[in-house]
């Protein structure tokens, strides 16, 4: 990389204002960032290799727990291609329920972030207020699935648990609460200066950039680019369900906060609709062991952006192939273009923007040539590392 600044820094992969061990390496002119490297890679966790050494349905519970806050649309995703496979017709009423917990969980996600990103900036009063509320959204989560995190509520042909009437009413009462909070925070976040001051103009991107650079989800909408696999893919629910794509024509930090806050709201009214509509019937269909030979591209819209499971059988009951291409793969170059010409002041905020998990988006690197290139299966793989700590 050829660098034009006085000075190169690097953050991570160990940082204090890092989540996750990713490496940045900033190209400083002064205050200024001249250019911004990144480098993935530190936390590789071989979960699609695991899943081709097990069933289908242990591979649910494998690829629910790629990210803690987008477990839900990680199980979805994955059933939604094996159903595909299968030729599956699942139960309406599945396809309600999950999208219910879908909406429940990108209200958490959101909440969450907007938290995330008042704390990057020193607006810690509204960080301990948003988490504090985030708890309404967790609650609900847990009386619909039974769990606050990896909810475990999917299964191959439907869902494991079903919604009462009084679940549902409890549902309702708790959105209307969590959508008084979010319009308070829309209110206080526009007219507290010091906050508007640090995302307004800060990290642009125009649209044709965005465009240009595959960015998605939020990133993506803050630009003005109405990309949303819900309308434009609809599974689960969404193609019974109104509801708007929210987008912001600001092209900064404040269009991708504003664009959150917005599809809090937006998941309020299709959580309340889809809880006035639940259809009648079933909840499963029992699905076979082993699955027809084929491949399948599934999609689904997470709160980061578009998420890709594909997913190759061989007609047994374990997968021949399960790749996972995750939204925050997708916005890596948007930010380094975000970054440029801002100060260093600014780069936590910026890279907050785009919700990463770099988690989510790990992957390991073969190089080809080198002295100890070698192939190891699971078993291998595993005693390999308890031998090296061992050792050390």
């Amino acid at each position: 990389m050829h660098h034009t600044g006085d000075i190169t820094f690097p953050v991570g992969p160990q940082h204090p204002a890092l989540k996750e061990p990713e490496f940045f390496s900033f190209d400083v002119d002064g205050e200024k960032v001249v250019s911004a490297d990144i480098r993935l890679g530190y936390s590789h966790r071989g979960i699609e290799k695991g899943c081709e050494e097990r069933t289908y349905i242990q591979a649910l519970y494998l690829v629910e727990r790629i990210c803690g806050i987008c477990s839900h649309s990680h199980a979805t995703v994955f059933c939604q291609g094996v159903e595909e496979l299968m030729g599956l017709e699942v139960p309406k009423r599945s396809l309600y329920i999950r999208t219910i917990v879908g909406e429940l969980e990108r209200i958490h996600s959101h909440l969450l972030w907007f938290g995330v990103a008042a704390h990057e900036v020193g607006y810690d009063t509204m960080f301990m207020y948003s988490w504090r509320d985030r708890e309404i959204v967790m609650d609900l989560l847990e009386l619909a699935t039974g769990n606050r995190v990896n909810y475990s509520i999917n299964t191959i042909g439907g869902v494991r648990r079903d919604l009462t009437k009084d679940q549902g009413q409890i549902l309702k009462e708790g959105i209307g609460e969590i959508e008084k909070k979010v319009l308070y925070y829309m209110n206080v976040g526009i007219q507290e200066k010091t906050f508007m001051m640090r995302v307004k103009d800060v990290g642009v991107i125009s649209k044709e950039v965005t465009e240009k650079l595959a960015a998605c989800g939020p990133t993506a909408r803050g630009s003005g680019v109405p990309l949303d696999a819900r309308r434009d893919d609809p599974y689960a629910a969404y193609g019974e369900i109104p509801f708007e794509v929210v987008t912001s024509d600001k092209c900064d930090v404040l269009g991708r906060t504003l664009v959150r806050i917005g599809e809090v709201l937006e998941s309020c009214k299709i959580i309340k609709y889809a809880i006035d509509n639940l259809p009648e019937g079933p909840i499963a269909v029992k699905a076979p062991r082993k699955v027809p030979e084929g491949e399948v591209f599934a999609r689904y819209e997470t709160p980061r952006g578009e998420l890709v499971h594909y997913i190759k059988s061989n007609g047994t009951e374990k997968p021949e192939r399960v790749k996972v291409r995750a939204p925050s793969l997708g916005n890596v170059m948007p930010v380094k273009y975000m970054l440029e010409g801002y100060n260093i002041a600014d780069i936590p905020i910026i890279l907050a923007a785009i919700d990463p998990c770099f988690s989510c988006a790990d992957r390991m690197v073969r190089i080809e040539g080198t002295r100890n290139n070698r192939e190891m299966n699971w078993q291998q793989l595993r005693a390999y590392g308890i031998n090296w700590y061992k050792n050390k």
